[in-house]
C-alpha cells in the first residue's frame, strides 16, 4: 500500500495488518518500509535466530552437509571453484553463528551477495579473463581524494 495511504487512514492500515503477516509500504523516493506487529517480529527473529543456530551446529559437526547442500539452496554455486566452495561454506557458518549471536542477519545477506557476484565471474569466461588478467600498462598516479 502507498505509504500515504497509512497517513491518511491509521485505523484501516492497523487493521489490514491484524489480518495479514506484514504490509509493505510502498514509497516514492524512499526504500520500501515493511509494517509488521512486534509479536510477529519477534516470532520471525526468534526463528531465525534458531535457524541459523542449528544451521552452523550442524555444518560444524559435519560441514560436508552444508557443502553438499549449498548447490540445491543456492544453484550459482556451482559455478565456484572447488576451493571457492569451500571457502564459502567455512565464511558461511560463521558469519552465521555471528549474526545469529547478535540478532542481525545483515552480514549473512552482504556474505551471499559478495559469493553471488563471485560466481557471476566465474560464470562467465570473458569477464574472468578481463578481471584476473594483469594490466599491460600502469595508468598513471590517482589523484587524492578530495573531501566534499
Amino acid at each position: 500500500m502507498p505509504f500515504s495511504e497509512l497517513l491518511r487512514q491509521p485505523v484501516e492500515t492497523a487493521e489490514r495488518l491484524s489480518r495479514t503477516r506484514a504490509v509493505r509500504l510502498r514509497r516514492r523516493d524512499a526504500a520500501d518500509l515493511v509494517l509488521m506487529s512486534a509479536d510477529r517480529a519477534e516470532a520471525e527473529a526468534e526463528v531465525i535466530d534458531l535457524t541459523a543456530r542449528l544451521l552452523a551446529g550442524v555444518a560444524r559437526r559435519d560441514p560436508n552437509i552444508l557443502r553438499e547442500v549449498l548447490p540445491t539452496a543456492l544453484p550459482w554455486v556451482r559455478f565456484l571453484p572447488d576451493a571457492d566452495i569451500d571457502i564459502m561454506t567455512e565464511e558461511f557458518i560463521a558469519t552465521t553463528e555471528a549474526a545469529a549471536a547478535i540478532g542481525n542477519t545483515a552480514a549473512v545477506s552482504q556474505l551471499l551477495v559478495e559469493w553471488r557476484h563471485t560466481a557471476e565471474v566465474h560464470a562467465d569466461p570473458e569477464l574472468y579473463r578481463i578481471l584476473t588478467t594483469e594490466p599491460l600498462d600502469d595508468y598513471g598516479p590517482v589523484p587524492r581524494p578530495t573531501d566534499q
